[in-house]
């Protein structure tokens, strides 16, 4: 994990290649899990029979699953110190180029493509391509946007003389 101590210093990354994550095995059980939650329950994500005879010769991760692992993915490439919050601010153009098959190790390449300035903090965007090993294309590319705001400067407290003392110190 790439480690940036603060915002300025995680600037100078804007344009390169951060990293990659770890390798990340996807399982029918996840793909049926991901499917109870949102009801898509089509054949060829959570029927291995029906899709052995499919055109992906077995089941396949849905898109918006494998959209959904990118940021566990993006927090084992690097960390910005200093920022008090992250958020979620959406995604740019998302891409599915190839299926990703159940069963597959899929590992995630992380760019940062932009910093803005916003209120209180900075607008940054990833460039994302979730790769899935032996495979020749990418089976997502999305450009996620957060919001980052810096933790503020913790101000000493003012010290305050004991009592029996004056601003100059206590005298006997």
């Amino acid at each position: 994990m790439k480690i940036y101590r603060n915002l300025a210093e995680w600037e100078t990354a804007l344009g390169t290649h951060i990293g990659h994550s770890d390798w990340y095995t996807v399982t029918q059980d996840e793909v049926n899990l991901f499917a109870e939650a949102t009801g898509d329950h089509q054949w060829i994500h959570v029927d291995p029979v029906r899709a052995k005879d499919g055109p992906f010769d077995g089941t396949i991760v849905h898109g918006y699953f494998t959209l959904s692992l990118i940021p566990g993915l993006v927090w084992q490439v690097f960390r910005v110190d200093g920022i008090e919050m992250s958020m979620n601010y959406g995604t740019d153009k998302v891409r599915f180029p190839a299926p990703l098959p159940v069963g597959a190790r899929i590992r995630a390449g992380v760019e940062l493509v932009a910093l803005e300035p916003r209120a209180g903090g900075v607008q940054e965007v990833l460039r994302v391509t979730v790769e899935r090993e032996g495979g020749d294309k990418p089976v997502c590319v999305a450009d996620t946007v957060s919001l980052l705001f810096p933790a503020t400067p913790a101000v000493p407290a003012t010290p305050v003389a004991p009592a029996g003392t004056n601003d100059v110190g206590s005298r006997p």
